[in-house]
């Protein structure tokens, strides 16, 4: 009788670490160049988003943000200054699957880099 309960428990063991592995690998650390995809988007909206990111719109229903980006000391008329109705190319960093996110890791306007998570 008490070997369902133990392998229940093991189970559910194993489920809750495979859970939390899965979140934790979702989680963008340190990312690398080579770790994101390149686009050029045109940005239309800079807006604050939550947890103070900042948040680019393009002229489509697609955004793109930089996580906690108030909190790392840009400003919000800065960057609309610089970057409103421009195209910028955005380095955008890949979780688990190779699935592209929408976390701004490096932003350039020309040769300019706007923004950058890259270590040296």
């Amino acid at each position: 009788m008490k070997k369902p309960i133990y392998m229940q428990l093991g189970i559910s063991v194993l489920q809750i670490l495979a859970f939390s592995f899965m979140l934790k690998s979702c989680v963008i650390q340190n990312p690398k160049p080579e770790d994101c995809v390149i686009v050029s988007v045109k940005i239309t909206k800079v807006t604050e988003g939550s947890s103070s990111d900042i948040v680019f719109h393009d002229n489509g229903s697609d955004f793109y943000y930089i996580n906690r980006g108030l909190e790392q000391g840009l400003n919000l008329d800065s960057l609309n200054a610089k970057v409103l109705n421009k195209t910028v190319t955005l380095h955008l960093a890949k979780v688990v699957g190779g699935i592209t996110s929408e976390h701004i890791s490096q932003m350039t306007l020309g040769d300019e880099i706007i923004y950058t998570e890259f270590k040296n």
